[in-house]
């Protein structure tokens, strides 16, 4: 009996944890050009009350008044800055996933998978053509403070 207690209290604490590693995804992230290694934006990644996780972009350093022109439907034409990129991310062993991002830049869709790094402090974002998350690129936000 006491091996059974120790086996549920171990699965319930690995669970937890991991519940909690997803919850710290949540905040704000500085994105950095692939290009040169400037900050592009602040994105502020947000759990709704539907239970999924969204990202909003609240600063663009170079050029504020920006309009995704190359988005579609009621994405078009309109200002990138407070403009949600990320939709419907769920948590799933110790990341985000199953939602979409959205590249201002061409207007295109991809599924996303967001998770820490191995000290926590930065975010992996991986954007995919793929269910699967192999074809596609990946970039690292950093926590704004």
């Amino acid at each position: 009996m006491p091996k059974i207690l120790f086996m549920a209290a171990l699965l319930f604490a690995f669970g937890v944890s991991g519940m909690a590693q997803a919850y710290k995804i949540a905040g704000k992230w500085k994105t950095i050009d692939d290009m040169d290694g400037s900050a592009k934006s602040i994105v502020n990644i947000f759990k709704a009350t539907n239970g999924k996780y969204y990202g909003k972009i609240e600063k663009l350093f170079k050029t504020p008044e920006k309009l995704c022109l190359e988005c579609e439907g009621a994405n078009k034409n309109q200002p990138i800055l407070g403009m949600m990129i990320i939709n419907d991310l769920t948590e799933k062993e110790n990341k985000l996933t199953g939602g979409t991002i959205l590249d201002p830049k061409t207007g295109k869709i991809y599924k996303c998978n967001l998770s820490l790094d191995k000290e926590g402090t930065k975010l992996i974002v991986r954007g995919s053509l793929d269910k699967g998350g192999w074809i596609g690129r990946s970039q690292t936000w950093i926590r704004v403070k």
